[in-house]
């Protein structure tokens, strides 16, 4: 009699087990409304409901008051991530990440003072990195910045792109950092425009690596980098609109030619910019407003 009912009960939880499962897959497109590029390096948005958490993998999500939230996918991103969401029912989702092939070099015989700076280098780069990490880990929550922003990136500048999100170079056998912005080379001084709203939180005439350099807030760790600027028009706690004009085209710092390197990344993820604009247009001249 015991075994009997010990069967009866474990068949029972079978049953719910696989209920609560076929439960969560059908209600996976009523809880959940993502929007972007879910492949490596994209950065992924949507919607749930108002006062529900999200979780993806192992990151608790920012979740706005109207049931926005936002997310990025790394360059290495897994095949798979797991998406959650906790409100008046449980929700799971398994989210695909499509790969990428990445442009890899390998480049020997360079001598090595040139691949490894040196120890004065070191302690000037170590410096400005937490200087550069500091900026990044403001915790503006701004809406205002971030809603409009989505699905509604411009281009910085318009030009040939030279370079390209998730390349790397192996020197003498050694692997480099990955390239992770995307490269426009255009003339010196060709004006460099504000992708999105955000606030300044960095702006460096003179880093080791990259020059003169902007960091831009969007909103809920969601950043703009731009680098080797020859000019910085803006200053930290500016608040920029769209368009608005924040430095001039270089080629300081570790640049051997005038371009803008523009960068982007939430939180410790670091993503595609070009993933969030319309293919380049056409080059044109835009006057400057400051110059006439």
């Amino acid at each position: 009699m015991q075994s009997r009912a010990c069967h009866i009960k474990s068949l029972f939880a079978g049953v719910l087990l696989s209920a609560l499962a076929s439960l969560s897959v059908a209600g996976a497109a009523d809880c959940l409304d993502v929007h972007g590029a879910l492949q490596q390096g994209g950065l992924i948005w949507g919607r749930v409901p108002p006062g529900a958490s999200v979780t993806l993998g192992d990151e608790t999500l920012d979740v706005l008051e109207g049931g926005t939230f936002v997310a990025g996918l790394g360059r290495d991103a897994p095949a798979t991530v797991e998406l959650v969401v906790q409100g008046n029912s449980l929700c799971r989702t398994i989210l695909s990440v499509a790969a990428r092939d990445y442009d890899i070099q390998r480049v020997e015989g360079v001598p090595q003072r040139t691949v490894t700076p040196s120890p004065d280098h070191q302690a000037r780069i170590a410096r400005e990195s937490k200087r550069v990490a500091a900026a990044k880990d403001r915790k503006l929550k701004r809406p205002d910045l971030l809603l409009p922003a989505l699905d509604r990136f411009i281009w910085p500048v318009t030009g040939r792109i030279s370079g390209v999100y998730g390349s790397q170079r192996i020197y003498n056998g050694v692997p480099r950092s990955p390239h992770y912005g995307v490269d426009v080379a255009v003339p010196t001084g060709t004006v460099v425009r504000a992708p999105a709203a955000g606030v300044v939180t960095l702006a460096e005439t003179d880093l080791f690596y990259s020059g003169g350099t902007i960091i831009l807030d969007h909103g809920y760790q969601l950043s703009s980098s731009f680098l080797h600027l020859s000019k910085v028009r803006v200053e930290v706690g500016d608040e920029i609109k769209p368009g608005d004009v924040i430095g001039e085209v270089g080629a300081t710092g570790r640049a051997t030619g005038p371009h803008l390197d523009w960068r982007m990344s939430w939180r410790s993820h670091r993503i595609d910019p070009q993933l969030l604009v319309p293919p380049m247009p056409a080059a044109k001249t835009v006057p400057d407003p400051e110059k006439g």
